[in-house]
């Protein structure tokens, strides 16, 4: 048999200039290696990529062996016609010879999927691969280990592909879905060969799904079950009686397909919002499912699923014929899946198993493989996210195309803007507009009048927006479509047009829902093309653990936040919901949260760099000269306020007076409340707590009487009567003699920065313990939302308690995320510590709780000592991320203090190590900052010397930068300080 020969697909362009304004990818994606290599060997240093390499010519490849399975099916009925020993050593013989072929097959196809990049090819390579083996085992069962001289009818069996290894494609990891088609009835033939096969493929460690069903079954169990129904419409034939496979396929056409469409259709689609549901709804999040997420595999399969199943085709090409998509979306269909599928096979050739999720672990590996390389501003890892997220991004086009297309046949729900859904009924409604003549509302969504609105007007590319929000309407797909397709009409002079940018600002500021729309905008492109710099942000990652989203859904999710805090729907968003109404103009926060992060992904600082681009846009917009400096301002500042308020004691006076000098007034402070509550809350989920918003709280009313000359709206003191009288309504069960002696034990810093939910849980907690006679306790609370477990410590103070804290969890496996340190008059520590959370389930989470709070205990008691435990126990950290360590020394930041703040890679045991080093140094802790932003620790110290005076020695000062550094560096050389950049 001569070697199946297959023309490889062409090489998948990016789409980021039609789309987003920026190019993103290298062509070593699905292109030979040697593309992501520079031209000739480039010095150290250089950033010189595969962008301008040559594309060579394209040969067409022989699959041939160890793909194509007649010499591998020879061989191995010619070796169980040859066996002469039992029979029970001819399944291992045969097993023996399979894996050979799977272990050279496996590796024939990651070399060439390294050597031509098409992850489509490679998939299809597997796929053969498979097909030969099962054959083989076919052929040996049914000749050689139950071979039938004179099968009855009943006597027939078809072997058939099913599932994802049905449509000729597979992972390297993907399970093998067969089904054996019989005519009736089993037989014990038809059983002994299935068993036989199953048991071959077993020992060879595949992951075998497998069912047997007459055909009458199997039409029966499909009409009953969508999920079998999308498997046998997935089925291809492998080896058998192919009469009755056939059979199978004219009958299922016939008496399932036939006349349930729109019925398959919503069961497919009510799965994918199900399936994304659990997976995470935005194809933003930086830690994608390939398979599951949203913009992966599963949402293109599902599209062609329904494609096939409404318009009974067999391939993309159909669809064109059917009009449903255009050339060139098809192409982009081909593209996207090459892309994926690549991904995806090059991720279980990396970790060899079946994983599908781009966790941070994998993602430089990834990168490396695909032959991204770094530009200025963003790591090889970020430029592979990017264009992943692309690719996702145009998975969702393709999806709405085909969502219009099969609304058109009445085949699937129309949905609202807001969620709303109406079902195609009788005559289509169309009614004009009077905002304008190139629209109209087509069955309840706006749309275009014809396809030449935009070329007669480019304007209309901002109005079709500004429209559907001010009617709060949802878009008609061909009016998005044509959008899309209409991105070359976006010029500099349309992008200068005032009517344009008045539009936009409309779209921006909205009341009704400026998230959505402005979404819209940019799936369909034009707001990257409209405002060039968002473009360049446009499916931006940042390799870290701390954002969840990429830079545009982040700046996105922030105008859904500030819309949502002006119309004060959530508590939560705490002060920002009572300062938003007195902010004016309110605009100006809108458009500064839609820029604050405009210029990540650049060399510079992105605050500085941002500020700059907003000298340059607001004016455009339509901004006077002291509204665009505001909003340069906030956008410079804009990290600020969240850094004082986690990582500086909000009671010293220089603190206040140092954030004073920085706002300037109390405008400009309400504003940057309100920019920063939205900022955090867009970072991810649990991100933002009651914590945090107090401590927004305090910052704010400690700092407005600096700025109001000494008059504030709420008085320090009114504002530890109020927080002491909302404790008092929430212990309503109190006396007000035990109330009014429980809060004489408070300083007032901790009525001011601690939330009232902790203060309640404290309150009881000092209680219990009393009740109780014990002179040191914990408790502990899991905080499921945020990921953590919260632990209470109540005991003598005395210098190290933080470090023994801190020790013994890190003894026990518990890695610090956050801290608050308190003091009682009577000389008690109130010490809550956030630790990350280690199990899905509470009560394994609980036991946990238990184990840690029990090392604490036995530390502070001295029962173990913390140096021996912590060198057995404290695990090596990961090295996914690298952050250079910084350690700044300054005594400008408080009166009476020198501030140390450090910052570096987490690790369990860090802060341990952080405050062991202060205390050998001599040094008095008066007071801790503790937070985490992902995979960065942020600690800040306020310390003094033995005396109680602030370090002042530049000799003394270097010490401890060197102490702290080596910490990160696990070494402390008092005579060669390590080379690291420091602050100072």
């Amino acid at each position: 048999m001569r070697p199946f020969k297959v023309r490889l697909p062409d090489h998948p362009r990016c789409r980021c200039n039609s789309r987003a304004g920026v190019a993103c990818k290298p062509r070593a994606v699905t292109a030979p290696q040697d593309w992501a290599k520079p031209e000739r060997e480039a010095p150290s240093g250089s950033l010189k990529t595969s962008m301008t390499a040559p594309r060579p010519s394209r040969p067409s490849r022989t699959i041939g062996e160890p793909f194509e399975g007649t010499r591998l099916k020879a061989e191995v009925l010619a070796l169980a016609k040859a066996h002469a020993g039992p029979k029970a050593d001819l399944r291992p013989a045969l097993v023996a010879r399979l894996k050979q072929a799977m272990a050279e097959g496996r590796a024939e196809a990651e070399r060439l999927l390294n050597a031509d990049g098409s992850g489509r090819m490679c998939a299809i390579r597997l796929s053969a691969l498979q097909d030969a083996v099962i054959a083989a085992a076919h052929e040996v069962a049914t000749t050689v280990m139950y071979p039938i001289d004179n099968p009855s009818r009943a006597e027939r069996m078809a072997v058939v592909a099913v599932g994802g290894y049905g449509r000729g494609m597979m992972a390297p990891g993907s399970d093998t879905d067969i089904l054996f088609v019989l005519p009736y009835k089993q037989t014990a033939w038809g059983e002994s060969v299935a068993e036989a096969m199953l048991y071959i493929l077993w020992d060879l460690g595949l992951k075998v799904g497998h069912a047997t069903r007459s055909v009458d079954e199997c039409l029966r169990q499909a009409r009953a079950d969508v999920t079998i129904r999308t498997a046998i419409l997935e089925s291809r034939f492998l080896v058998g009686d192919k009469a009755l496979f056939e059979d199978l396929e004219a009958r299922f056409d016939k008496e399932v397909v036939e006349g349930t469409a729109a019925e398959f259709v919503a069961a497919k689609m009510a799965e994918r919002e199900e399936r994304l549901r659990r997976a995470g709804t935005s194809r933003y999040l930086v830690e994608p499912n390939v398979k599951e997420s949203k913009g992966g595999l599963r949402d293109l399969h599902t599209l062609f699923w329904m494609a096939k199943y409404v318009y009974r085709v067999h391939s993309t090409d159909e669809l064109v014929a059917k009009g449903v998509f255009t050339k060139e979306e098809a192409r982009l269909f081909t593209r996207c899946e090459d892309f994926l599928w690549s991904v995806r096979c090059h991720l279980h050739f990396l970790t060899n198993r079946a994983e599908e999720r781009l966790s941070f672990d994998v993602q430089r590996e990834m990168a490396e493989r695909l032959g991204y390389t770094s530009h200025p501003g963003q790591q090889d890892v970020e430029r592979f996210m990017k264009h992943y997220f692309l690719v996702a991004k145009e998975v969702g086009d393709l999806t709405a195309i085909l969502s219009a297309a099969l609304e058109a046949r009445h085949d699937k729900s129309v949905p609202g803007l807001k969620g709303m859904v109406a079902r195609l009924r009788g005559a289509p409604k169309r009614v004009k507009l009077k905002e304008s003549a190139d629209f109209w509302i087509d069955n309840e969504r706006l749309n275009v009048i014809d396809d030449e609105v935009f070329r007669r007007d480019p304007v209309n590319l901002i109005r079709l927006f500004a429209i559907a929000d001010k009617r709060d309407v949802n878009f008609h797909p061909d009016a998005l479509r044509l959008a899309a397709r209409s991105l070359n009409l976006i010029d500099g002079k349309l992008r200068e047009n005032p009517e344009a940018n008045r539009l936009f600002l409309d779209v921006l500021c909205s009341k009704n829902a400026p998230e959505e729309v402005l979404r819209r905008m940019n799936e369909t492109g034009v707001l990257g093309r409209f405002v060039p710099e968002f473009g360049k942000v446009v499916a931006m990652m940042q390799f870290n653990m701390y954002h969840h989203y990429t830079v545009d859904e982040h700046l996105l999710r922030c105008i859904g936040i500030l819309s949502e805090i002006e119309r004060k729907t959530n508590p939560e968003n705490g002060l920002a919901n009572d300062l938003m109404a007195t902010i004016k103009p309110r605009h100006l926060l809108y458009v500064a949260l839609l820029l604050h992060d405009i210029a990540k992904g650049r060399p510079e600082d992105h605050s500085i760099a941002g500020a700059r681009i907003c000298r340059k846009l607001c004016p455009r917009f339509g901004l006077s000269a002291a509204e665009t400096e505001t909003v340069a301002w906030l956008v410079e500042q804009h990290l600020v306020m969240s850094t004082v308020a986690q990582s500086r004691d909000l009671s010293d006076r220089k603190t206040i007076e140092n954030f004073a000098a920085v706002v300037q007034n109390l405008d400009r402070m309400k504003m940057l409340t309100v920019l920063t509550t939205a900022d955090i809350r867009a970072v991810g989920p649990g991100v933002w707590n009651g914590w945090k918003a107090q401590l927004l709280r305090t910052l704010y009313y400690e700092t407005e009487p600096v700025l109001t000359g000494g008059f504030s709206e709420v008085d320090r003191g009114k504002r530890v009567q109020v927080a002491q009288a909302q404790l008092r309504h929430a212990l309503a069960d109190w006396t007000d003699e035990q109330f009014s002696t429980y809060a004489a034990r408070h300083y007032p810093p901790y009525w001011l920065r601690v939330d009232l939910e902790t203060k309640v849980r404290h309150a009881r907690f000092i209680l219990a313990t009393e009740e109780a006679g014990k002179a040191l306790a914990t408790c502990a609370e899991i905080v499921a939302e945020r990921g953590i477990t919260v632990l209470t410590v109540l005991a003598p103070d005395h210098p190290k308690l933080l470090s023994v804290i801190a020790g013994a969890c890190a003894a026990a496996g518990a890695n610090i995320v956050d801290a608050q340190i308190s003091t009682t008059t009577d000389g008690l520590a109130l010490d809550t510590i956030a630790v990350r959370r280690a199990f899905d389930r509470d009560e394994d989470e609980e036991r946990r709780a238990g184990r840690i709070r029990d090392a604490i205990e036995k530390a502070l008691t001295g029962e173990v000592r913390l140096p021996e435990v912590m060198a057995k126990k404290l695990p090596k950290a990961r090295r996914t991320f690298s952050v250079e360590p910084e350690v700044t020394v300054n005594n400008t930041w408080s009166n009476r203090h020198t501030v140390v703040e450090v910052s570096g890679i987490d690790r369990p045991g860090l802060l341990f190590e952080l405050t062991n080093t202060l205390s050998r140094l001599n040094l008095n802790i008066a007071s801790a900052h503790v937070a985490t932003f992902g995979e960065r620790a942020v600690d800040v110290f306020y310390v003094t010397d033995l005396m109680g005076a602030k370090i002042t020695g530049a000799a003394r000062q270097s010490t401890i930068r060197r102490a702290l550094i080596g910490v990160f560096e696990g070494s402390f050389d008092e005579e060669e300080p390590p080379r690291r950049v420091v602050r100072v």
